[in-house]
């Protein structure tokens, strides 16, 4: 294990929550459950109870906007909000603010209308809605909000209209309009190239990086139907040996290698979290496990705190739908007790 390295950032350690992950409520995917209700302030304060301090809201802005009508904010799911940030301040969890679904763009299907990167009136309702947050919270301590401006933005390329200069100029845009509201906000941007890649071209800004807990591939996301026939036809995962894009097999060593761009990204005195990790509920138990035991290590060397996708759900601790896992009953959600204790661990 290493030293651990100074990081700017907090060694948070907490769960993504996702009520607010899309605004599809009609939907019938048993993947993350139902869309769009309020947060839950018992997810709160059991995050609380276990010795959890942090709580990333990864948020649809169709929850209240839309692609026709961009610059405005329905103020009933911003009241949802504004009681997520209240409940984290109720039990001492640090709440950070997402854009999942930003005007402009998406991780996930379906595409949005305009381009984040490219187009000046995405740019333009992008800042909006930071803007909005801005000004709404200003006067809550960044030791108890944080903006994390938009979700895994994509390897920079010309097909996916994305260049790193691109990507500069709306980070950049964006920052400024956060801090001409509220000077004093801590703000976090995603890795390129899905979150796994470092942007040091912004160290300037002061602002910190949230990396990816999701390599690899072949572990986290098998049998994930999201991501393609290749995830879908990949070897069952062994930890070590374990299979990611037809690269040569992943083991500790080559893990260690990829976080250490972080590392020096830190050692340049900016502040790194790793914003979403996990593993999808096919990958056989024990495998996850030690895959995640390795994964956690590392990060904790590094002073790298953690976000466990999801708190309930297929990645998560509560009601993950996994076949090889002894649960036991919590207040009428089904634990996975192993996972928890491992997580307490780090």
């Amino acid at each position: 294990m290493l030293t651990r390295t100074r990081n700017a950032l907090p060694r948070w350690r907490g769960f993504n929550l996702l009520e607010k992950f899309t605004a599809d409520d009609s939907s019938k995917s048993t993947t993350f459950g139902r869309r769009n209700p309020p947060f839950r302030e018992d997810d709160f304060r059991w995050m609380a109870e276990w010795g959890f301090d942090f709580a990333r809201l990864p948020m649809s802005y169709h929850c209240w906007s839309g692609p026709a009508r961009w610059l405005e904010m329905d103020e009933s799911t911003l009241a949802d909000i504004d009681q997520a940030i209240a409940f984290g301040q109720r039990h001492g969890i640090h709440v950070c603010l997402n854009l999942h679904r930003a005007p402009g763009y998406c991780v996930n299907p379906p595409a949005e209308p305009r381009n984040l990167w490219r187009d000046a009136d995405a740019l333009e309702a992008f800042c909006h809605h930071w803007r909005t947050f801005a000004r709404r919270y200003r006067g809550i301590d960044s030791r108890q909000l944080s903006f994390d401006l938009v979700n895994e933005p994509p390897a920079p390329a010309e097909e996916r209209g994305l260049s790193r200069a691109d990507h500069e100029r709306v980070v950049r845009a964006t920052v400024a309009a956060i801090r001409a509201a509220d000077p004093e906000r801590l703000i976090i941007i995603d890795g390129l190239s899905w979150g796994n890649d470092p942007v040091p071209e912004v160290a300037d800004l002061r602002v910190g990086q949230s990396c990816r807990g999701y390599l690899p591939f072949g572990i986290s996301h098998y049998h994930a139907p999201w991501c393609g026939e290749a995830c879908m036809t990949a070897p069952v995962p062994t930890w070590p040996g374990a299979w990611n894009w037809g690269e040569p097999p992943w083991d500790r060593a080559r893990l260690e290698q990829h976080y250490a761009q972080w590392t020096a990204l830190i050692d340049r005195g900016i502040g790194v979290h790793c914003g979403e990790c996990g593993c999808f509920k096919h990958t056989p138990h024990a495998v996850f496990l030690a895959w995640f035991r390795d994964l956690l290590d590392i990060l904790t060397a590094r002073g790298i705190g953690y976000s466990l996708w999801n708190f309930r759900g297929t990645f998560g601790i509560l009601d993950s739908q996994r076949a090889d896992v002894a649960y036991e009953d919590w207040h009428g959600c089904r634990l996975d007790r192993k996972l928890l204790d491992l997580l307490r661990e780090f």
